[in-house]
């Protein structure tokens, strides 16, 4: 049995069992100063490398740059849900879309459903998917009426769902529902098996190489990636949310999930996929590691920069025992995602850049689909290839009513950090307040800083400020890091971007002596 490793590195993060698992090596291509390529990728999460894959098929020449590595992002954070129904729900976007618009979302997501499929039954990945069936249950008598609509609506838009009997978990209900041919897989076998085959037609990614910027002059797209100049005609941000001050700094509000990988006393683990409707809600699924099961279970959502990690961590863990014989805890990590103001992804060209750049962004909790689908519709966009779903999926497009109420609020909350962090911040005398281990935004000597202790007693001092917006970091107990409550940008202890939106480190202090 693989032992629970609370392995915390350099970058602040708590890795999945994903990612302590799958260790692949790929070799960069060595690339001369300055090379050009059809398109440049930025990003190697799903998104990215679906997209590079379909373009080179395609005959396109393609190069991705990763500040990381494979995986190091939201798909090696992911749970691996693969479903045909979404966060946003069928009903909501029956009411802020049209009937018409419902059923093209169940269409493109059953559409890249069969794309994950066909991609591991044409290369033969071994990468643990399977069919599942999908339970979501009620606690509640509104969560029941709400259940209802759902129900409804997911049969109008073409989804196969019908009432259950019961959940697949040990969690009282009210109703049930069961959604068929829904699926799961291990993310980091799948996508990098995807950049093998990638790699193969002449493909090329290159790891550790941090986007810095990126320009058109006179037609032709430069970035700017170290000390190398890459030249293309296409330009992908496939990082999540584009870097920078943009609109959909605005748009998309930055939250992270907790999940757990528990070994049970009972072997009681579920056979499907099972999520509640609490708010934030609870899902459920078991994978089998090494021929160990682990009941995968998450949830404890937040903004990102706000509330307490260990906390989340904590409360989730006692969910768990409520209703489960654990053996032990042996795994647990979280992850990022963004919540779009009107519940639909923003896919494709971006309007307003001038040139061909495009991105795919807002993905709510449904990464897997909506990466796969998101790199269909830039990749037909890029080739000149009609497609069904990016009118409705446009970056550009306009719902003044859809999402405003959310907009709203996020972004109030937004200016509400931005001035309330810089009078919160906690008052130290000197650094000698700071516990080993201990991470605080504190005043010292006139100004504000973010101050980190390590375990020998060395201190690291930050400016606070986070280089996208000004706003003031947080300082995440759990994995190590500087977050924003703003923007959802994150940093090391020493300052350097894990992920954007900025694209500038944390400015390190020398403190006097």
């Amino acid at each position: 049995m693989k032992k629970f490793i609370n392995h915390i590195p350099r970058d602040g993060s708590t890795l999945s069992p994903w990612q302590l698992e799958e260790q692949v090596s790929l070799t960069d291509r060595a690339v001369q100063s300055p090379d050009t390529f059809d398109t440049i990728i930025v990003g190697a999460g799903i998104t990215a490398i679906t997209t590079a894959l379909t373009l080179q098929r395609a005959g396109h020449t393609c190069v991705v740059l990763e500040a990381a590595n494979i995986g190091f992002g939201t798909t090696g954070g992911t749970s691996a849900h693969l479903n045909t129904f979404f966060d946003a729900t069928y009903p909501e976007i029956e009411s802020d879309f049209g009937e018409a618009a419902a059923k093209l979302v169940a269409d493109s997501g059953k559409e890249a459903f069969s794309s994950i499929k066909g991609f591991i039954d044409e290369y033969g990945i071994d990468c643990d998917f399977e069919y599942k069936k999908g339970y979501l249950f009620s606690e509640t008598d509104k969560e029941t009426k709400q259940l209802k609509e759902i129900l409804d609506s997911s049969v109008k838009a073409g989804i196969a769902v019908e009432e259950s009997s019961k959940n697949d978990v040990p969690v009282p209900f009210e109703l049930a529902i069961c959604f068929d041919q829904q699926g799961q897989f291990h993310p980091l076998k799948y996508v990098n098996a995807l950049a093998r085959e990638f790699i193969g037609l002449g493909g090329v990614i290159l790891q550790n190489t941090f986007v810095k910027e990126s320009r058109v002059n006179d037609g032709t797209i430069e970035v700017t990636a170290g000390n190398k100049t890459f030249k293309a005609t296409n330009l992908v941000y496939a990082t999540h949310i584009p870097p920078g001050i943009t609109a959909f700094s605005f748009r998309c509000a930055p939250y992270r999930s907790y999940v757990l990988g528990v070994r049970l006393k009972d072997n009681q683990y579920p056979e499907g996929l099972s999520y509640d409707m609490q708010e934030p809600y609870h899902y459920f699924r078991t994978h089998e590691i090494d021929g160990q099961k682990y009941l995968i279970v998450g949830g404890e959502d937040h903004k990102t920069g706000h509330d307490e990690p260990e906390k989340a961590f904590a409360n989730l863990e006692s969910y768990v025992n409520q209703y489960y014989q654990v053996e032990s805890v042996v795994y647990r990590w979280s992850s990022q995602y963004y919540i779009p103001a009107d519940g639909l992804p923003y896919i494709g060209r971006l309007g307003a850049s001038g040139g061909n750049i495009y991105m795919a962004t807002g993905f709510n909790g449904n990464g897997m689909m909506f990466g796969t689908l998101s790199a269909q519709i830039i990749s037909d966009q890029i080739q000149g290839t009609e497609n069904r779903y990016s009118e409705l999926y446009s970056p550009s497009r306009l719902k003044p009513v859809a999402g405003f109420t959310e907009f709203v609020k996020e972004n109030a909350d937004v200016a509400w950090h931005f001035i309330a962090d810089r009078f919160g911040t906690e008052e130290l005398d000197a650094v000698s307040g700071l516990k080993r281990g201990e991470g605080k935004v504190a005043e010292l000597e006139g100004h504000k800083l973010a101050l980190y202790k390590d375990d020998h007693g060395k201190v690291t001092a930050l400016r606070p400020e986070c280089t996208h917006a000004g706003c003031i970091v947080n300082y995440n107990t759990a994995e190590k890091s500087w977050d924003c409550p703003c923007h959802g940008g994150r940093f090391d202890l020493y300052g350097k971007v894990i992920s954007g939106p900025p694209r500038k480190d944390l400015e390190q202090i020398t403190l006097s002596k």
